[in-house]
Protein backbone atom coordinates (compact mmCIF):
# COMPACT_ATOMS: atom_id res chain seq x y z
CA UNK A 1 0.00 0.00 0.00
CA UNK A 2 1.16 3.53 -0.72
CA UNK A 3 0.59 7.16 0.05
CA UNK A 4 0.06 9.17 -3.14
CA UNK A 5 0.58 12.92 -3.34
CA UNK A 6 -1.57 14.89 -5.80
CA UNK A 7 -1.91 18.64 -6.36
CA UNK A 8 -5.26 19.81 -5.05
CA UNK A 9 -5.55 22.44 -7.80
CA UNK A 10 -4.23 20.96 -11.06
CA UNK A 11 -4.49 17.31 -9.96
CA UNK A 12 -0.92 16.56 -11.07
CA UNK A 13 0.52 13.37 -9.58
CA UNK A 14 3.52 14.41 -7.48
CA UNK A 15 4.75 11.07 -6.15
CA UNK A 16 4.21 8.10 -3.87
CA UNK A 17 5.70 6.76 -0.67
CA UNK A 18 5.59 3.12 0.41
CA UNK A 19 3.24 3.22 3.38
CA UNK A 20 4.71 0.17 5.12
CA UNK A 21 7.96 2.02 5.82
CA UNK A 22 6.49 5.33 7.02
CA UNK A 23 4.10 6.56 9.66
CA UNK A 24 1.71 9.51 9.74
CA UNK A 25 3.93 11.04 12.43
CA UNK A 26 6.98 10.91 10.13
CA UNK A 27 4.97 12.63 7.39
CA UNK A 28 3.53 15.26 9.74
CA UNK A 29 -0.06 14.17 9.13
CA UNK A 30 -0.64 13.55 12.83
CA UNK A 31 -0.71 17.31 13.50
CA UNK A 32 -3.73 17.97 11.24
CA UNK A 33 -7.07 18.83 12.80
CA UNK A 34 -10.02 16.53 11.99
CA UNK A 35 -11.36 19.11 9.50
CA UNK A 36 -7.95 19.41 7.80
CA UNK A 37 -7.69 15.61 7.62
CA UNK A 38 -11.07 15.40 5.85
CA UNK A 39 -9.99 18.09 3.39
CA UNK A 40 -6.45 16.85 2.71
CA UNK A 41 -6.45 13.04 3.11
CA UNK A 42 -8.56 10.54 1.17
CA UNK A 43 -8.62 6.79 1.79
CA UNK A 44 -9.71 4.26 -0.84
CA UNK A 45 -11.09 0.75 -0.47
CA UNK A 46 -7.69 -0.85 -1.18
CA UNK A 47 -6.10 0.95 1.77
CA UNK A 48 -4.28 3.45 -0.43
CA UNK A 49 -4.05 7.04 0.82
CA UNK A 50 -4.15 10.17 -1.33
CA UNK A 51 -2.83 13.39 0.17
CA UNK A 52 -3.86 16.63 -1.56
CA UNK A 53 -1.13 19.27 -1.49
CA UNK A 54 -0.24 22.28 -3.66
CA UNK A 55 2.47 21.80 -6.29
CA UNK A 56 5.17 24.42 -6.89
CA UNK A 57 3.57 25.62 -10.14
CA UNK A 58 0.18 26.23 -8.50
CA UNK A 59 1.75 27.80 -5.42
CA UNK A 60 3.62 30.26 -7.61
CA UNK A 61 0.48 31.03 -9.63
CA UNK A 62 -1.53 31.62 -6.43
CA UNK A 63 1.24 33.74 -4.90
CA UNK A 64 1.40 35.91 -8.04
CA UNK A 65 -2.39 36.07 -8.46
CA UNK A 66 -4.04 35.85 -5.01
CA UNK A 67 -7.47 36.51 -6.53
CA UNK A 68 -7.36 32.98 -7.99
CA UNK A 69 -7.93 31.59 -4.51
CA UNK A 70 -11.46 33.02 -4.64
CA UNK A 71 -12.40 30.63 -7.48
CA UNK A 72 -13.60 27.11 -6.74
CA UNK A 73 -11.21 25.56 -9.33
CA UNK A 74 -8.60 28.22 -10.05
CA UNK A 75 -5.97 26.11 -11.81
CA UNK A 76 -7.16 23.25 -13.95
Amino acid sequence: MAIHYVCRHCRTFLGSIDRSSTTEMQLGLHSLTPAERRDIIAYDSDGEITVKVTCDYCKQALDNNPELSLLSSPLQ
